[in-house]
């Protein structure tokens, strides 16, 4: 297989460029140059942003093109229509965030969806990656595969939720845990998608599908007893109830990472269907796996995560966390 990766170089790019490089895979990666490659692509240079940006790519065929872009569906739609006729298939890895808000618990991929333009500049993240598919799918029709993935944590994460709870815990101490410990997840290991979407491209599959484990595959409780078992720095969680954080002010997601208490917004992250992608194949590692896995990772950059410059710093100030637990 040749694949052309745009992108490539950070999280869930370059997971999907070193799966391939291990399938033996032929491998593009078309970059702004920011960030080397990984060792075995190839690598072509240019700014889907800027005009004459794509030049690099006015010659040369692939069996699959894989498309992570997050920003004006425009970039999406010319490289589609440029490539339609040189390439097999266009995977676009969506986010389910293309779902209407709120949405029940349990939504499939026949779900109400936001509005959005191939045709759009830059606007809000639901509307970019819901435009980024209506171009996919102008230009390749049944070959486009979306990938409407949730909750992506794992090696490489440049958002800095899995990254914050396991530096946090490896600090040791008393850790304020959101509960309840019973609280289903919803997420994917970014190597779970890598591995999916490879093969399921390379099998030939079109049209949406939401691409996360299945809700409750990992709850709070495992997910942070996994965090302080690997670190190891004496972390002592003491589980608190969403009431009395909420009433703090502390903001769900964002302060406190990956959490949400039940109600919409826990439905709307944590608790689609994925049956589709579950028939189609998707295997999920344990949770256990994923955070020692990506405490490795961190501990061989120094414990410092890398941080997209367009995302929030994630996490709860010291300071903010004594103050609730009282102490």
């Amino acid at each position: 297989m040749k694949l052309l990766m745009l992108g490539g170089t950070e999280f869930v790019g370059r997971t999907i460029t070193e799966d391939a490089l291990d399938r033996g895979w032929e491998v593009t990666v078309f970059h702004r140059g920011h960030h080397a490659p990984p060792p075995g692509a190839s690598a072509l240079h240019g700014d889907r942003t800027a005009p004459g940006g794509l030049a690099a790519l006015e010659a040369g065929e692939w069996d699959l093109v894989v498309d992570t872009w997050s920003g004006a569906p425009t970039a999406v739609r010319d490289s589609a229509r440029l490539l339609r006729e040189r390439t097999g298939g266009y995977a676009y890895v969506s986010s389910r965030s293309v779902y209407a808000y709120p949405a029940p618990a349990g939504l499939a991929e026949d779900g109400p969806l936001v509005g959005g333009s191939p045709d759009a500049g830059p606007t809000a993240y639901a509307e970019n990656k819901r435009g980024g598919e209506l171009a996919a799918v102008d230009a390749f029709g049944d070959r486009a595969l979306l990938v409407r993935a949730g909750l992506i944590i794992g090696p490489y994460e440049n958002v800095g939720r899995l990254p914050w709870w396991l530096d946090r815990t490896a600090r040791g101490g008393p850790v304020l845990a959101p509960g309840p410990s019973e609280l289903p997840l919803q997420y994917i290991d970014v190597r779970d998608l890598a591995r999916w979407t490879l093969d399921a491209a390379a099998a030939g599959r079109g049209g949406a599908y939401n691409l996360v484990s299945p809700s409750g595959h990992a709850t709070m409780g495992s997910l942070l007893e996994a965090c302080a078992a690997v670190t190891a720095g004496g972390a002592e969680l003491r589980w608190t109830g969403p009431a009395g954080i909420l009433e703090a002010g502390v903001e769900p997601w964002t302060e406190l990472p990956i959490w949400i208490p039940e109600g919409e917004s826990h439905d709307y992250m944590h608790r689609g269907d994925v049956s589709k992608a579950l028939t189609a194949g998707l295997k999920c590692r344990p949770v256990e796996e994923t955070v020692a896995d990506t405490w490795a990772w961190l501990r061989s950059l120094g414990g410092v995560a890398p941080q997209r410059p367009d995302r929030p710093v994630k996490g709860l100030s010291a300071e903010r966390e004594a103050a609730l637990l009282g102490l």
